[in-house]
């Protein structure tokens, strides 16, 4: 039997109606944010930041799962293998999506082929801090005595954003410090506060209150301008290290597979979360630009932020683990 042209057209019209309709009414019932990293990291704020503002416009609630561990591999496994519905979906950084590729020889999830980009949610620079009881005042005192006592001093970090801002600062300043990991960069604040570490480069959003609170000192930023949280802190580049930059970026995804429909819609409910008063306080308090993109602009983003990690990581002599 043959079929017009209107009937094959009436055919593919009636194929897309289920995603379409899908989407349209997406979502009808809570979606799971995967955060792989602890409650109280500045991946954890802004997950339950955007999860209000996803939540002020479905009428549906946003549940955070936290997921830390394994330089966050953890998590980034949960979020390749959940259902690509649309109910989960990954709320991370360049950690798992730039760095982890190049520093670990296996990963139990493919940064690209596991999963679908949806939107950039923000841009953030990070915080040099130490115990208020350290003897160092400055980046210099700091480095200086790194530099009569190579190995001696130690520099936490919970996320590969904050070991690689210590890596990058070893190899520019010549000095030689002892790297302890963490499964986040909250419990490295906890033991830096203990006097268990004597130094970490952490999100503005975790270290900043407690600088500003009087519990650790701030030495430095890793940006090319001083914060406006915290205009009398230098950049480290200023303080000793020239030419000194890092930062880091916060980025959602769903699993590969998600329909394509599903996906511009969290696309649109993730870009509009950002501009909600939620969103907006966490950016305002943390000192994190506002980030948005489509998803094809996140793949490309990705792709080039995970050559230029991958270049920082080889000169710094960092091996595969």
């Amino acid at each position: 039997m043959r079929i017009s042209s209107k009937g094959r057209l009436a055919l593919l019209l009636a194929a897309a109606l289920p995603l379409t309709a899908l989407a349209q009414s997406f979502p009808t019932k809570p979606i799971t944010f995967i955060v792989p990293f602890a409650a109280g990291s500045a991946t954890d704020q802004i997950g339950r930041a955007i999860g209000q503002g996803v939540t002020e416009q479905t009428g549906h609630a946003v549940v955070i799962e936290n997921k830390p561990g394994a330089s966050a591999m953890i998590g980034a496994a949960a979020g390749a293998r959940a259902a690509p519905d649309g109910y989960t979906v990954l709320i991370t950084t360049n950690t798992t999506h730039a760095a982890n590729e190049h520093l670990y020889k296996s990963l139990t999830y493919q940064p690209v082929k596991d999963f679908a980009p949806i939107s950039l949610l923000g841009k953030g620079g990070q915080i040099m801090v130490v115990n208020p009881n350290s003897q160092a005042k400055t980046v210099g005192d700091f480095l200086a005595q790194a530099k009569k006592s190579p190995g001696k001093l130690s520099f936490g970090s919970g996320s590969s954003s904050s070991r690689i801002a210590g890596e990058l600062l070893q190899q520019m300043a010549g000095v030689q410090l002892l790297h302890v990991p963490y499964k986040s960069n909250p419990l490295a604040v906890t033991d830096l506060l203990g006097g268990q570490i004597d130094m970490m480069i952490t999100d503005t959003a975790t270290g900043l209150p407690q600088v500003k609170s009087g519990k650790l000192r701030a030495l430095g930023v890793t940006g090319t301008a001083r914060s406006p949280l915290a205009p009398d802190v230098p950049t480290i580049a200023e303080a000793g290290v020239p030419g000194y930059e890092m930062g880091y970026w916060f980025a959602a995804y769903a699993p590969a597979g998600t329909p394509p429909d599903v996906v511009k819609r969290l696309n649109e409910l993730l870009v509009k979360a950002t501009k909600t008063k939620p969103a907006q306080q966490f950016y305002a308090q943390t000192g994190t630009d506002a980030a948005t993109s489509t998803p094809d602009e996140l793949a490309a983003f990705q792709q080039a932020e995970s050559k230029k990690w991958g270049d920082i990581i080889k000169k710094a002599g960092i091996q595969p683990e």
